[in-house]
């Protein structure tokens, strides 16, 4: 089929609008605005250049315990590069109710905790859900699928893609994260 300069034209410029408009849905994750446990406007810009481990908390789940585990990663691979950041979520069993300052309590006198804490969001699907975590769990993402569990982890690599995605059921001890984590920060 022959086409006239006048339709290749027209092609061209649609193709290219369409371009752009795909270009604007994935936006970087660092470009997400967020807040931290203490209301203040934050994004994840400040970490540009570290891999990231985001994980969503709750203060009275079963696996609850993991904060001790992310706490161990966090200072045992922050030298190198990498940061965990804990978002807070009541969407699974309620079991994250506590205000910010009730959340930052426990975590610091329970667990000892210094990695980043934001401030609490919602993961799970609907209207409601954080931008950050629909970036990290839509139909672009790498590792696409809802969260369905507290203490879900993204393992973002320094380049601010998101490179691995694990469930509750993965500790932070884990041999397949600790892998996970050691090639997100040997790559450059």
């Amino acid at each position: 089929m022959r086409y006239s300069p006048a339709m290749k034209l027209a092609l061209t410029l649609i193709l290219a609008v369409l371009t752009q408009l795909a270009a604007a849905q994935s936006k970087p994750l660092a470009d997400i605005p967020l807040k931290d446990i203490n209301g203040k406007d934050t994004s994840l810009k400040a970490y540009a250049g570290k891999a990231l481990l985001i994980v969503n908390v709750a203060s009275q789940c079963g696996a609850t315990p993991q904060y001790g585990g992310l706490e161990v990663l966090h200072k045992q691979y922050g030298p190198r590069g990498f940061t965990v950041l804990g978002f807070p979520c009541n969407d699974f069993g309620a079991q994250e109710p506590g205000s910010p300052a009730e959340i930052k309590e426990f975590c610091t006198t329970n667990y000892k905790v210094t990695f980043p804490l934001f401030a609490k969001v919602h993961i799970a699907d609907g209207p409601e859900q954080h931008p950050l975590f629909t970036a990290l769990t839509g139909k672009d993402s790498p590792h696409p699928g809802r969260v369905t569990w507290n203490f879900s982890k993204f393992l973002v690599g320094r380049d601010g893609k998101l490179v691995a995605r694990f469930d509750t059921g993965t500790e932070p001890d884990d041999a397949a994260l600790v892998k996970a984590i050691e090639k997100a920060l040997a790559a450059k």
